[in-house]
């Protein structure tokens, strides 16, 4: 039986540099499919059916699952979920398909899930077609959360960095970090997916029951996508910092939920697009 997959793989690449040739070792960031199933309670039967498939670096692959459920309005938290399994079949892929089982009682529409995902030009299974539908989920206004100065506020993007020891060895990760009002670490998660980082860091504060996270930002490596705001909003964070910049309807979504949103947070300075009342 193979063991659980690797962040990373070797490789040799040729490097030219200045007019001269190398060869030598390097590392790549491993990508690969992992499939989502959810069984649940129907009629006295368990039902299991796949749910959708991700391309994810493998790791922390339960909690990537658990947000993604999160997400997506099927689990609200830890007590809405049974058990996490891999499962098994076909030796290569025994660590590819994470089955996610319902508790008795927590109801499932499949197909009204499925009816939900769509295509988007930054990953291939995320989240709600409209505003509408982002409240359809059961998501709040947020809270009025902390105020958080701003000197910490710009900081935050080299604090994730530390945390992000695959892209050191591989240039070829997003990251996902929640911090604390005092700008201190709960959770740093890395994956090729930037959706799939922030599912990851969701997914941790579901299982250890520390959802909805009311005084935490979140920050993230790369721009700020609809999809991203939608999984800060539904975990109840109230302060989203990105990297890079946000797109029209991310900036509609976090004014429609009071969240603070945050872009182009790098070199000591950023921009705020909603919520300015929490930056000190």
């Amino acid at each position: 039986m193979i063991g659980p997959r690797k962040a990373t793989r070797p490789a040799r690449v040729t490097r030219y540099r200045g007019g001269e040739v190398h060869r030598q070792r390097d590392a790549l960031a491993v990508e690969e499919p992992l499939e989502i199933r959810v069984s649940w309670i129907d009629g006295g039967v368990r039902r299991v059916e796949p749910l959708a498939v991700t391309m994810r670096t493998p790791g922390h692959d339960f909690e990537l699952v658990a947000g993604f459920l999160h997400g997506e309005g099927i689990v609200t938290g830890a007590d809405d979920l049974l058990e996490l399994t891999y499962c098994r079949g076909a030796e290569e892929q025994e660590y590819n398909v994470v089955e996610a089982r319902l508790a008795p009682g927590r109801g499932f529409d499949l197909e009204a899930v499925r009816r939900n995902f769509y295509t988007t030009s930054s990953c291939g299974v995320c989240g709600k077609t409209s505003l509408e539908a982002v409240a359809a989920l059961g998501c709040t206004l947020l809270g009025d959360g902390p105020r958080v100065e701003r000197s910490l506020l710009a900081g935050l993007p080299d604090r994730l960095m530390t945390g992000q020891g695959v892209f050191a060895r591989t240039g070829g990760l997003h990251a996902a970090g929640l911090f604390d009002k005092d700008g201190e670490v709960r959770a740093v998660m890395e994956d090729v997916g930037r959706h799939n980082a922030v599912d990851k860091v969701i997914g941790q504060a579901l299982l250890s029951r520390k959802l909805p996270a009311t005084s935490e930002t979140l920050v993230v490596s790369g721009r700020a996508s609809f999809e991203l705001v939608q999984k800060a909003v539904a975990a109840g964070v109230p302060i989203l910092v990105a990297v890079g910049a946000p797109s029209s309807l991310a900036v509609d979504l976090a004014k429609q939920f009071r969240q603070t949103l945050i872009g182009f947070a790098r070199d000591g300075g950023f921009n705020v697009y909603s919520g300015p009342e929490r930056v000190g």
